[in-house]
């Protein structure tokens, strides 16, 4: 699958530096448009954060970040270049996410709408309210999540006011209402929580009515064997069309690369500024200095010699659970990073691959992952913290723990550049740098260098295994270079009759 030592001799159409999940789908783009491409990572295996590895034991696979992929289901891309069809099975745990309160109770997602709605009792109708339309209109909100702020593919007014509305009015009731016990509260400020700030901005609440929304659309599935699937399907397409891949590659300097009509980085913009230093403008080096990271993460991964010992029902069947306890709990939590400090109670998110997929560990025995928020560049492990918060829901858990994995900020900063101080999510997601990852509107995967391209989750529309930022270079650099208009995911589509051309592609 891989190739090493690159020839710096040969002539590429384009370069793509960085093999992430964005990287590789745009090299998945161009190679299908019979474009000569090379993709660059610097470590011996491809994939960035989406790796799966065999952290704590042989025959004991952790992902190096995120297990369950919903956008791998629900992206525009994903969706036209159908995972399922290159090997990769997605399972769907039953319920897609859990969130236990003291008491021995859990608000679970189930990925059938109306069983969470009976199960949440006097809130089921509020969720219901809050989220059916959206569920209905799912392809539209992710156009919406996942456009390049040109405008979203396909979308539609209404889609686009109905979620509008909706954040903005979960994003207001948050901030007034000091007090919410409803274990509804408690859901929609445990997944809001994903954007790493504050859950009541109008950015949080955003990420967590999408991730809400896909919950009950397509689930938040785990792909068994873990994320180096997705990975490996995408680099299998480049190499079968004829794209090149070079692992153990450091790039160092952009001007190192072969001749190229057009190179695009999947690096964030401190790794930007570094290896394209010497070709880039003062003002433009200024802006890229000015981007803003988010908290770093703490990352614990676990080896169990059986099951989660939940207390609340349902727990033992979501694939994702979100562990810190009521809202002001989490509140609580998340001022405490923001202020630069570990909070005693951190959020954790977890993940407990096993509830659908048994090839992650040895017969008996179970893998769990978890992470918490902690400041950017913390060189603290935390995990008697993390293990803490999980006894609270499960006790005698700790009992079942045979070995333990810890990644504090600084290491998962020195596993992967792009990491910056910690923070996995690329940088800070903020309502204000959301447009402008790192340039604000249709500047934002452009560079002031002709052919030089900026494509990462720092760019729209942030953090993910998508593979839509690449997408949307792909689009740009085809079309500016290559004299290739139209939507590039028609190059994903299986050979059809002439009379069949006219589907539309991805759906």
């Amino acid at each position: 699958m891989r190739r090493r030592g690159p020839s710096r001799t040969a002539d590429y159409d384009v370069s793509v530096v960085g093999s992430g999940p964005n990287g590789l789908a745009a090299a998945v783009l161009f190679a299908r448009a019979g474009l000569r491409v090379a993709v660059y990572e610097a470590a011996t295996e491809l994939g960035g954060g989406a790796r799966t590895t065999e952290l704590i034991s042989p025959g004991v696979w952790h992902d190096v970040c995120s297990s369950a992929h919903p956008m791998g289901l629900a992206s525009p891309f994903m969706r036209a270049f159908d995972l399922s069809a290159h090997g990769v099975t997605m399972l769907r745990p039953d319920a897609a996410y859990a969130h236990p309160v003291d008491g021995g109770r859990a608000g679970v997602a189930w990925n059938d709408l109306d069983r969470t709605v009976d199960g949440l009792g006097a809130d089921g109708p509020r969720w219901r309210a809050l989220l059916a339309p959206l569920v209905a209109d799912w392809t539209d909100v992710v156009e919406l999540a996942m456009a390049d702020l040109r405008g979203p593919r396909g979308l539609t007014s209404t889609a686009a006011v109905r979620f509008g509305a909706r954040v903005a009015y979960q994003s207001r009731s948050m901030r007034r209402t000091r007090s919410d016990e409803s274990i509804a509260g408690d859901m929609l400020t445990g997944v809001n929580l994903h954007a790493a700030v504050p859950p009541q901005t109008l950015a949080g609440t955003a990420v967590g009515l999408v991730l809400a929304t896909l919950a009950h659309a397509v689930g938040w599935p785990i792909p068994r064997g873990g994320s180096r699937t997705i990975v490996a399907a995408l680099a299998q397409d480049i190499l079968r069309h004829g794209g090149e891949l070079f692992t153990d590659c450091r790039v160092d300097d952009v001007r190192d690369l072969p001749p190229s009509t057009a190179v695009v980085l999947n690096l964030t913009p401190a790794v930007i500024a570094r290896t394209a230093r010497p070709v880039l403008p003062a003002p433009y080096l200024r802006k890229l200095s000015r981007f803003r990271y988010g908290p770093g993460a703490c990352k614990v991964d676990l080896l169990l010699s059986g099951p989660v010992p939940w207390l609340a029902d349902g727990c033992d069947r979501a694939g994702t659970l979100h562990l810190v306890g009521g809202r002001e709990a989490a509140l609580a939590a998340a001022r405490t990073v923001a202020a630069g400090a570990h909070p005693e109670r951190p959020y954790v998110l977890l993940t407990q691959p096993g509830v659908v997929d048994d090839s992650r560990a040895p017969e008996g025995r179970h893998t769990l992952s978890a992470y918490c928020h902690v400041p950017l560049g913390s060189d603290v492990d935390v995990s008697e913290a993390v293990l803490d918060q999980i006894e609270r829901f499960a006790p005698g858990f700790r009992d079942l723990v045979v070995a333990r994995h810890v990644q504090t900020a600084a290491t998962l900063a020195r596993y992967n550049e792009n990491f910056s101080g910690g923070d996995i999510l690329s940088g800070a997601l903020s309502l204000g740098q959301l447009v402008r990852r790192p340039r604000p509107g249709v500047a934002a995967f452009s560079t002031p260098v002709a052919g030089l391209y900026h494509c990462s989750a720092a760019t729209p529309p942030g953090p993910g295994v998508h593979g839509m930022a690449g997408f949307h270079v792909a689009r740009r650099v085809l079309r500016r270079h290559f004299g290739l208009t139209g939507d590039p995911l028609r190059l994903l589509r299986p050979a059809a009759p002439p009379e069949h051309d006219s589907a539309q592609p991805g759906r």
